[in-house]
């Protein structure tokens, strides 16, 4: 990283001019200049006007676009950052805490090296891995995105999260909480509460890796109204693993807000969706499905096998499925389900290029799903995920038009800044022609 000054973060004041500002409202993008004063969005000028007085008075640090793409950083749906680019689950469980927790936060800055600058957590590998990351981040002491904590996956006995053999029956070796019955799901969603997460995730349905088929629906009713309940009291948001019919309807009946993958509703899921789809929002993960079904012959899942045809299968579900939503104006958003090694984290913008190229969204829609309702899901769409006067000062600088190529949003070299909050994560190349100093 020589050619950047990632630990220059300004004056307090940064003025971007000579860019083309992509806001992400749906608006096409404008030439102008952009004043960042503290952590917030002091004023957008649109035009030719260079260094304007208003906004240089203060004594701005000048940052020359040249010409570069300014937009909002980037947001992850559906994130899990104690993932560790591990081929298999086994070395996620296995891990020893202590060493965990440091994966995560190397995790956290992948992601925002790779110009994520917020993302929800969609579920940890331990209780407090996500609540620890999170603190650590929002205080400065580690590089990472803007950070919503989960806790481990809530599943049920031989659900997916219960991984652990038959013969070796201990928690600890198994990736999410197991539980039988509505009072084991009330203790453990007041437990995690207590330890601090912001969203309760809850497995229904299964998941082909794992043995379980990803049209079955384990939960029982009771189950979930028991953790629908729990968590509402306390403000929590709900999430779901949730790939067959009955469990996105179980998502609606339940008002679990969060909906992970979707592939296969039926349609009467999503007749239910579409009437709440204020109410809902819903992450595909698809980039799991492509890689583990074309992508993962190095870790042991051959294209053709019959493992690699169920995820062909799934996925060709998943597109026809997402399209339909699409259409009825239900929200999807990007984030793929990284952190295994063949879906590794830092890869995430990836799920831009695929949402144009096999869902039918315009460059726009799939921006807007990685910025605007971003925000949104982070519970913070009034300031957050668009370039507005007085929202956060998430930002990357991009060297090109990702309208006319989602695909230079994979190339970190593509990037030429990426500001969080108001800071500079990655500063822009030092040189006179993108920086000075305005006395």
């Amino acid at each position: 990283m020589a050619d950047y000054d990632s630990g220059w973060n300004g004056n307090g004041s940064v003025l971007f001019t000579n860019v083309r500002i992509l806001d992400a409202t749906g608006e096409m993008p404008y030439s102008g200049e952009v004043l960042v004063q503290g952590n917030r969005i002091k004023q957008i000028t649109r035009g030719a006007a260079r260094f304007s007085a208003p906004m240089t008075s203060s004594g701005a640090t000048v940052i020359d676009g040249m010409g570069a793409t300014l937009m909002p950083g980037m947001i992850d749906a559906h994130l899990h950052l104690s993932w560790n680019n591990a081929p298999g689950i086994e070395p996620i469980q296995l891990m020893e805490p202590e060493e965990h927790m440091l994966v995560t936060m190397e995790m956290a800055k992948l992601v925002l090296d790779a110009g994520f600058t917020a993302g929800r957590g969609a579920a940890a590998a331990k209780p407090r891995l996500d609540v620890v990351a999170k603190r650590f981040i929002n205080e400065g002491r580690y590089p990472g995105p803007r950070y919503l904590a989960a806790g481990p996956e809530i599943t049920t006995v031989g659900g997916l999260g219960d991984s652990a053999p038959s013969h070796i029956p201990h928690e600890g070796l198994n990736l999410g909480i197991v539980v039988s019955g509505p009072e084991e799901v009330r203790r453990v969603v007041r437990t995690l509460i207590k330890y601090g997460v912001d969203s309760i995730k809850l497995n229904l349905s299964g998941e082909e890796i794992t043995g379980m088929g990803a049209e079955e629906t384990p939960m029982s009713e009771e189950e979930v109204a028991m953790a629908a309940k729990e968590a509402r009291c306390r403000n929590k948001v709900l999430s779901a693993h949730a790939r067959s019919a009955n469990s996105v309807k179980q998502c609606v009946r339940h008002g679990i807000r969060n909906i992970y993958h979707a592939s296969f509703c039926d349609e009467e899921a999503l007749d239910l969706l579409e009437a709440n789809k204020d109410k809902h929002f819903v992450a595909p993960g698809i980039a799991w499905l492509i890689n583990t079904a074309r992508e993962a012959e190095a870790y042991g899942i051959k294209p053709g096998s019959s493992l690699a045809m169920l995820y062909e299968r799934e996925l060709e579900m998943c597109v026809d499925t997402m399209k339909k939503m699409h259409r009825r104006g239900i929200r999807i958003l990007i984030g793929g389900d990284y952190g295994f090694a063949w879906t590794p984290q830092g890869t995430n913008a990836r799920d831009i290029q695929t949402f144009v190229e096999m869902l039918g969204f315009s460059p726009m829609e799939a921006i807007q799903a990685a910025t605007k309702y971003g925000g949104q899901i982070m519970d913070m769409g009034d300031e957050l995920g668009m370039i507005k006067e007085g929202w956060l000062a998430d930002l990357l600088l991009v060297d090109g038009d990702p309208l006319s190529d989602v695909r230079i949003l994979q190339k970190k070299e593509r990037i030429l800044a990426i500001m969080k909050d108001g800071k500079f994560h990655r500063a822009p190349r030092v040189n006179d022609a993108r920086r000075r100093l305005i006395a």
